[in-house]
């Protein structure tokens, strides 16, 4: 029997959740599988279908190949024990992969003992902890454990062993519009230029900077110089009033009689004033507006 290795922080904590069953056997099977590593056959593996990671480098994987070709496999994968002699990946998509390009037929792996809800928390914890996921899979990784696994930030955060403050950073990030999620996704540009563009407020502002930053090459502290330049700028339009908002001023004052007022912010929020000089004023405006 193989050495049982030390597991990571969040592993080791939803191990401990499968290994509190009241049944004194079941444990005992956990602990077996937990600690032993079984040469299976590739073909008997299928893949993870809440694997976070969605694209995989070809010319990296073909790398890890040629290495797989030479050494082996150093680190085995994850599998859960499905029926009829099959297997499920929970962690290692990219080694299973080299595996089947370096041409192996079976390859060496830990057998676990977990539901669907376990197997996601498995693979998204794992995946993130090994820190090779681009920013945006880490945010969507965060998101899919806050909202699939029910878990609170300040609980995310204990999982992951990160700061609440950097998972809600994360978060942030699925705020932004397409374009500047995939430049960032494609390393086009970095967290830390996406941390500027999710402090913006106004999409047109975030898009305009982003085509500047990217074809400028802005670096991070350029980008933060220019958000706040413009955070500083008085709107162009300021003092400028919609005119349909004018027109329906003059619509409703001519209705009501006397001249009214809209006071309206930039989101879309505001108030009607409709003044009056005495109560019978009032009283016609009421009758009026029935």
């Amino acid at each position: 029997m193989a050495k049982k290795k030390d597991l990571g922080k969040g592993l080791r904590a939803l191990l401990n959740d499968v290994e509190k069953g009241p049944i004194k056997k079941k444990r005992e099977v956990v602990d077996q599988l937990a600690a032993t590593i079984e040469e299976i056959d590739l073909s008997s593996i299928e893949t993870n279908p809440f694997q976070p990671r969605t694209e995989f480098d070809q010319e990296q994987l073909e790398e890890l190949a040629d290495s797989i070709k030479l050494h082996g496999l150093v680190q085995p994968i994850t599998v859960r024990s499905l029926r009829d002699g099959k297997f499920q990946l929970i962690s290692g998509e990219r080694r299973f992969r080299a595996s089947k390009i370096a041409q192996l037929t079976s390859i060496p792996a830990y057998i676990r003992l977990a539901n669907d809800q376990e197997m996601l928390e498995f693979a998204l914890i794992e995946n993130i902890q090994r820190q090779n996921l681009n920013t945006m899979e880490v945010a969507l990784s965060y998101q899919r454990l806050m909202t699939e696994c029910s878990l609170t930030q300040e609980e995310l955060s204990a999982r992951v062993g990160k700061k609440r403050s950097t998972v809600a950073n994360y978060i942030r990030l699925l705020k932004l519009p397409p374009q500047i999620q995939q430049s960032v996704k494609n390393e086009v540009l970095t967290m830390g230029h996406a941390r500027v563009f999710a402090g913006i407020d106004q999409l047109t502002r975030q898009l305009d900077l982003f085509r500047k930053c990217v074809n400028q090459q802005w670096s991070v502290r350029r980008l933060e110089d220019e958000a706040r330049l413009i955070g500083s700028r008085p709107k162009v339009n300021a003092g400028i009033e919609d005119p349909e908002i004018t027109k329906i001023k003059s619509t409703l004052s001519k209705k009501i009689g006397v001249k009214i007022s809209i006071k309206r912010d930039s989101k879309g929020k505001g108030q009607i004033v409709i003044p009056f000089k005495s109560d019978d004023q009032l009283n016609d405006i009421i009758d009026i507006l029935h």
